[in-house]
């Protein structure tokens, strides 16, 4: 069965996805849907012959509601800038975080993380050293970053990919 469809529940959200976008549920849309899944799924082999190991996957719901709270805690604070309210100049800068994660998809998942927060952004990854660098748009405390990067969020993601 896993040979036939190696990624059973990413062939359903892809005819489910194409289900929303024709907004049909007539039968040759589920067909078409069907196959699409199925044979987007399996092209999903070729790309990425070695799908992620996930370790703790309970460690993935905190995970959510640790990256939920910044993200709108973020949202605030860039609100607070927008319209002046803290009535100081914000202060950008870029800031280097040594990383012990190595897994691609801990670091993919990082760099989702990251962006997604108003007011930071990943910058660059030197892969050899495992040096991060982000930017952000209001840095009053480095260390700040450093912790928040590490503890918050590299320490749980490497408990779920390695």
């Amino acid at each position: 069965m896993k040979r036939l469809v190696p990624f059973p529940f990413l062939s359903f959200l892809l005819m489910v996805l194409w289900l929303l976008l024709n907004q049909s549920l007539a039968p040759f849309d589920i067909l078409l849907g069907a196959v699409l899944g199925l044979t987007l799924a399996r092209v999903m082999l070729i790309l990425d012959p070695n799908p992620p190991n996930i370790k703790r996957p309970r460690a993935i719901f905190k995970l959510f509601f640790i990256v939920a709270y910044d993200v709108i805690r973020s949202n605030f604070a860039m609100v607070s800038i927008i319209f002046s309210l803290d009535r100081r100049k914000p202060t950008s800068g870029f800031v280097n975080i040594p990383l012990q994660m190595r897994n691609r998809y801990g670091l993919a998942a990082l760099a989702t993380i990251i962006t997604s927060a108003p007011g930071t952004f990943w910058a660059a990854y030197d892969s050899r050293s495992g040096v991060l660098t982000i930017h952000v748009l209001d840095l009053v405390d480095e260390s700040h970053w450093l912790k928040t990067i590490k503890w918050r969020y590299e320490g749980l993601l490497m408990e779920i990919f390695e």
